[in-house]
């Protein structure tokens, strides 16, 4: 039987020149967001609500996580991991309005196989808690409609092999975006510049869910990875915020 630090050294090579904690040069096919063809992409999904019933404060964070969130988000893709060591969790749109912050439905997700960390490294198989942007996207199927610049390659978003329950993970990089922990903002998600260093990992995601625990990337079901894309806005200055509930409470 193969044990998990077996297959946790498996899927980390396999993935080492593609994303979820890998890297690999950016396509050259790369191209910024189409005004002809964006421009009627929809707004961000938001469910009928009275106005006393929006929060004014994203729920669930406190003051530590919320003074990290830039004061010029209009858009924040909260993801609540259900514990420190759990690869579950769960991934909310918020858009800030007149009346506060408005939420979308809620999607469930996966995280790393360990869980999370406040100091990722590369290959401990924890996702990064904090606040990052979300400026790029990319994928090996064409732009769904996404007002992010998209990096279409159908050779570098490969994702061979299994995962760590033994599920297919064909497919799971169809369509990624890029969460800007240790990488350069503005470029193609396959970009293999690392701020912090190599040592600190890289190639975060959000991506097609394949049914397991991740590498550290967040991931959800393509229905919802395509509306997703669809929402985001960069004049709304989206961001993620991610880590287990008890981090984010801090």
């Amino acid at each position: 039987m193969i044990t998990h630090r077996v297959r946790a050294a498996l899927l980390a090579a396999s993935l080492l020149l593609t994303g979820c904690g890998g890297g690999a040069a950016a396509s050259p096919d790369r191209k910024a967001p189409d005004p002809a063809t964006t421009a009627a992409a929809p707004s961000t999904p938001a469910p009928e609500a009275a106005a006393q019933t929006v929060p004014q404060q994203l729920p669930g964070l406190g003051p530590k996580t919320r003074s990290a969130v830039p004061a010029s988000a209009r858009q924040v893709v909260v993801v609540t991991g259900r514990g420190r060591d759990s690869p579950l969790s769960e991934a909310v749109l918020y858009r800030r309005t007149g009346t506060g912050w408005q939420p979308g439905p809620a999607w469930p997700a996966h995280n790393a196989l360990r869980g999370w960390t406040d100091h990722h490294l590369s290959g401990d198989l924890r996702s990064p808690i904090g606040v990052y942007g979300l400026t790029d996207a990319g994928g090996r199927l064409p732009d769904p409609g996404t007002r992010l610049p998209y990096d279409r390659s159908t050779g570098g978003f490969r994702s061979p092999g299994t995962g760590f329950e033994g599920e297919s993970l064909a497919g799971s990089f169809d369509y990624v975006i890029a969460i800007d922990y240790n990488r350069k903002p503005g470029t193609s998600p396959l970009d293999w510049t690392r701020p912090l260093g190599a040592e600190r990992g890289g190639g975060i995601w959000i991506h097609i869910d394949h049914g397991g625990p991740t590498h550290g990337c967040v991931s959800i079901a393509e229905p919802h990875m395509r509306e997703l894309l669809r929402a985001l806005d960069p004049a709304l200055h989206p961001v993620v915020v991610m880590g287990d509930h008890a981090s984010l409470a801090r």
